[in-house]
């Protein structure tokens, strides 16, 4: 899923909490640092930033054949670590058999991946903000292929669910999620599940490949770092420091200290701001009803319509159009109202100016699964009810990127941070939701199971815009003031043990 960003600083935090408490480090990661570090370049030679207007190490002004370079390489093998989480899908029935799973055991192993992504983003996006991005994709893509080679080789159904777990650790990129079972019906109908893994593991070794040869380090904070301390090597100078450097006391803090920072800022962020904890629980439930679909799908083309699982794979060809048309309305469409409402604040750039396209997604979405319930319970002709399923993906993608959008606008240096944060919640729901849908669509069946998650959806969905239109500049200055607050009560708490002690 890709999303269109712009770079807009989080507001900064009531003057009277700032001169009550002071500032501290933990205070500093959540402040605007782009205002900082404008406040503290004035007639500052010392101060390591980027030139104006133009410097070709930073990333924002390299080329255009470079940026394409590194954007295809990202997307390549995101869209194949996400292929994987459903690639299995027309298969369970197969899987399940060969190694000797029940039912719950079999869509354990379908989803356990999804589980592993809750976790993963929450080490893998904050240690990226410690050693860059560069470092730890390679470790990420070579991570997963291992464990998805091992799923390959899986002899019993204990190996095949550790090692989905495994590989799913690694995998962050959300992407190409119907593509997946498209090709896995194929492959489970002409040869073994197994090439299900080993094909991809074959696709991944090449753009382990391509990302060592082509990809490049593109967080600019680290890039500054690593200027200021070459200065400082090469002129002997130590005044030498970053923006962030300097906010630090110009003193460089221990390494455990600052991946310990690092790792626990996306539960802070989840913890103290209301925002991602608000965005987190409506993509949660958003994220697990896509993967409800994605995962009993294909049953519903073999069991109710007696298909064979290859064509059943195929109508994962509607939730892929749809997720394509979503995404390709999305962006335009997102860049077109956002610059029309900056414009109309006279230049003021908001996170907020992204949620008015919120309002169709969250309205198609739910039509698209009444569409989709009733029309499988009817047993209509299948293009009906691939016709739900490409209005369900639509809306899906409509809603969710305008969420991701505002996340990362609102916390722009910490951007990994924020989204692993909200990633973890919805991957604990894209995980446990399928767990139930068996047994939902067996007592309800697909009419009234679908007219049930699509009222819910609806009911969380349609006040969601509204909500953060009205109250969301405002969570996030108040979110500012219980990070302070949450950060002074542990020294205080601190303080008091030692004395006790």
């Amino acid at each position: 899923m890709t999303s269109t960003t712009h770079n807009i600083s989080a507001e900064p935090e009531p003057a009277s909490v700032s001169n009550a408490m002071g500032n501290t480090q933990e205070d500093i990661e959540l402040s605007d640092s782009a205002n900082a570090q404008n406040a503290t370049k004035l007639d500052d030679p010392y101060l390591v930033a980027f030139e104006s207007p133009f410097d070709p190490t930073n990333p924002k002004d390299w080329d255009r054949v470079k940026k394409w370079t590194v954007t295809d390489v990202l997307s390549a093998t995101g869209f194949n670590r996400i292929m994987v989480s459903t690639i299995m899908a027309p298969a369970i029935t197969t899987i399940a058999a060969e190694l000797h799973m029940s039912s719950a055991e079999s869509v354990m192993a379908l989803s356990i991946y999804l589980l592993a992504t809750a976790f993963g983003p929450l080490v893998i996006g904050p240690l990226s903000e410690v050693w860059g991005r560069k470092p730890i994709l390679h470790a990420s893509n070579i991570w997963f292929l291992i464990w998805n080679v091992v799923c390959g080789f899986a002899k019993t159904k204990g190996t095949l669910i550790a090692a989905r777990f495994l590989a799913g650790f690694g995998a962050s990129a959300i992407y190409a999620l119907a593509g997946g079972p498209i090709i896995g019906g194929f492959m489970a109908e002409r040869t073994t599940w197994r090439w299900m893994f080993w094909s991809t593991s074959i696709f991944q070794a090449v753009m382990i490949v391509a990302s060592f040869m082509a990809f490049h380090e593109t967080y600019a904070p680290l890039i500054l770092k690593r200027k200021a301390a070459k200065l400082r090597k090469e002129t002997g100078d130590q005044r030498y420091v970053t923006a962030a450097e300097r906010l630090e006391g110009g003193r460089p803090l221990p390494i455990s200290r600052i991946v310990g920072r690092s790792l626990a800022r996306p539960l802070r962020l989840l913890a103290f701001h209301p925002i991602i904890q608000y965005l987190a629980f409506l993509s949660a439930f958003q994220y697990g009803i896509l993967y409800i679909v994605l995962s009993t799908f294909s049953d519903l083309w073999v069991k109710q319509y007696h298909e064979r699982i290859d064509i059943s794979g195929l109508h994962y060809i509607a939730l892929a159009l749809g997720e394509i048309l979503g995404s390709q309305v999305t962006g335009p469409s997102m860049d077109g109202t956002f610059k029309y409402l900056r414009d109309r604040a006279n230049g003021e750039e908001r996170p907020e100016w992204h949620v008015p396209m919120m309002v169709p997604g969250a309205l198609l979405g739910p039509i698209g699964l009444l569409c989709y319930g009733w029309a499988a319970q009817a047993r209509a002709h299948w293009a009906v009810v691939d016709l739900g399923g490409v209005l369900f993906a639509f809306g899906g993608q409509i809603a969710g990127q305008p969420m991701q959008a505002y996340i990362i606008d609102s916390y722009p240096e910490y951007a990994s941070s924020a989204t692993a944060a909200s990633q973890f919640v919805r991957s604990v729901t894209a995980f446990a939701f399928p767990l139930f849908a068996p047994k939902m669509y067996e007592v309800l069946g697909y009419g009234w199971g679908n007219t049930t998650i699509a009222c819910i959806g609806l009911a969380i969905g349609v006040p969601a815009p509204l909500f953060l239109w009205y109250y969301g500049r405002r969570l996030r200055a108040r979110a500012y003031a219980k990070t302070k607050s949450a950060v002074w009560s542990g020294k205080c708490a601190s303080l008091a043990l030692a004395v006790a002690v």
